[in-house]
């Protein structure tokens, strides 16, 4: 997958070292072999280097599988691994290993993803990178011991799909873990994710796993990206997601000649971008391809759903082009996870389900000014229900009120926004809920206020695209934020008391 990845990568070892108060004590003992992940399993990829806390967005989320995304060298021809290829970053208990134990406390897990798009263009993808295969399988047992999990996934797509060395040394490498995995009862799985057509992979993508065959390395998802497929066609996601698994099906129906229907079925994986892709428009998938890809992936039994990414799952940026922090679509936060969650159990999505989504998202006021913004709720299965409606996030002076304060699925309702003169200058999320009987969903209104009366921030306000140093100050959403370290792109006020922005309180 692409790692549209800002100055923000860059963010120091204390940002997630810690993730979040009250997540699971991480002992020092060796680990006990890991708990296999269930025959179907809901696993969105997670962008690792945001400073986000993996166990806070898998609870909100609903999604309790996550992919980690990526393990990579920091420089090309290095043999040590770290998560984003971040030296502050290794793979040990302190890098994420909280909040992976919270994760399995709460009857999930975790997938260790190598590789991905900004590894795979810079020789940094392990296998490539490193000469040395049993320094590959090394690293790939310490990943496996040190965060007691049970699979593997090699994200390998562009430049590593023609590295004919690259690929042959990861699958030796794979061939070593599993020998060892074997001889010490652990359960371990292995997962390529891998760039696909409409039909099924590239010649590329099925070299790779022939190459796996021919040195006994056991691949047990075949796990194909159905978006990104670059051919300037208008396409029918959901449509195009069908007919490329059935290709892939079809390529491993000849490459395991021994597997019955039902399992190459079940080594399938498939792996959808929410919204706009890195192509454009033309490939958008939408909420309601989300419902569709996910009944036939029940019909079908495949083995994992997944998709690109946790934190894009939102309507934050509607009419806009792929991002990493928003869908680019109209949505309700979450809308995706919510539908594919419960692929892990086997069950059903919820059989009676709705979006929510504002239109505009933000406003700018000047302050005495109001603003209306329409709250649009659409059927996205089974039959319209009864949707309450209600709003919080308005700071002093600031008054949000719904007209009406219920609708039925596929009704609007009008976010009207009033300011005071004595409001304080800054930007607010004014947070609209939608409950029904059998779901709730949630939108953000955006609200930024100038030219008010109340007690003003003295600092600049914050920029998304400056750089901060330790002990800088910074005006956002009212309050007054203080730099403890580095940072860029690391909105203050996002990432709790362990993050990077302390709060010097409302200004």
């Amino acid at each position: 997958m692409r790692r549209m990845r800002s100055l923000r990568a860059a963010l120091t070892a204390a940002a997630t070292a810690v993730a979040a108060l009250g997540l699971a004590v991480v002992s020092g003992a060796p680990a006990q072999a890991a708990t296999p992940l269930p025959a179907h399993v809901f696993a969105p990829y997670f962008e690792s280097w945001t400073g986000e806390s993996p166990a806070a967005l898998s609870a909100q989320s609903g999604a309790k599988h996550l992919t980690m995304a990526f393990l990579q060298t920091a420089t090309k021809g290095s043999c040590t691994a770290y998560w984003n290829g971040d030296t502050s970053l290794p793979i040990d208990t302190k890098s994420f290993g909280a909040d992976i134990k919270t994760i399995q406390g709460r009857g999930g897990d975790v997938i260790a993803s190598f590789g991905g798009y900004t590894a795979d263009t810079t020789g940094t993808e392990i296998a490539d990178s490193c000469a040395d295969v049993d320094q590959i399988a090394a690293v790939y047992q310490k990943v496996i011991t040190t965060y007691d999990i049970p699979r593997l996934d090699m994200d390998i797509e562009v430049d590593a799909l023609d590295n004919t060395a690259g690929i042959d040394r990861r699958n030796k490498a794979i061939k070593k873990v599993q020998d060892w995995a074997a001889s010490t009862g652990r359960e371990l799985e292995i997962s390529y994710t891998l760039p696909s057509t409409t039909r099924g992979l590239a010649a590329s993508g099925l070299a790779l796993l022939r190459n796996a065959v021919a040195n006994g390395a056991r691949v047990d998802v075949a796990n194909i990206m159905t978006f990104d497929y670059y051919d300037n066609a208008q396409h029918d996601m959901a449509q195009d997601t069908k007919t490329a698994a059935q290709g892939l099906y079809d390529q491993l129906a000849k490459l395991y000649p021994g597997k019955t229907p039902d399992q190459l079925w079940g080594m399938i994986g498939v792996t959808e971008m929410p919204g706009v892709d890195d192509f454009g428009p033309a490939e958008t998938f939408t909420v309601a391809n989300a419902k569709e890809v996910y009944a036939w992936a029940v019909s079908k039994k495949i083995n994992t759903l997944s998709f690109w990414a946790l934190q894009r799952d939102n309507g934050k940026c509607p009419g806009g082009g792929a991002r990493d922090d928003c869908s680019g679509i109209e949505q309700g936060t979450w809308d995706f996870s919510r539908i594919f969650a419960p692929f892990t159990s086997g069950g059903t999505a919820p059989s009676d389900d709705f979006s929510l989504a504002a239109s505009p998202a933000a406003a700018t006021l000047k302050a005495g000014n109001s603003a209306t913004s329409t709250l649009k709720t659409a059927v996205t299965a089974g039959t319209a229900r009864t949707i309450t409606l209600t709003v919080s996030g308005a700071p002093t002076g600031v008054t949000a009120s719904l007209s009406p304060t219920s609708v039925t699925a596929g009704g609007t309702s009008t976010l009207t926004v009033s300011t005071t003169t004595a409001v304080v200058n800054g930007t607010y999320d004014i947070v609209v809920t939608g409950t029904s009987p059998q779901a709730s969903h949630s939108t953000t209104y955006s609200l930024t206020i100038t030219g008010g009366s109340g007690n003003q921030c003295t600092a600049a306000p914050w920029s998304s695209g400056a750089i901060y140093t330790a002990g800088q100050q910074v005006s956002h959403k009212g309050h007054t934020w203080k730099a403890k370290w580095w940072t860029t792109g690391e909105e203050p006020g996002t990432t709790g008391q362990w993050g990077v922005w302390q709060d010097l309180g409302a200004c």
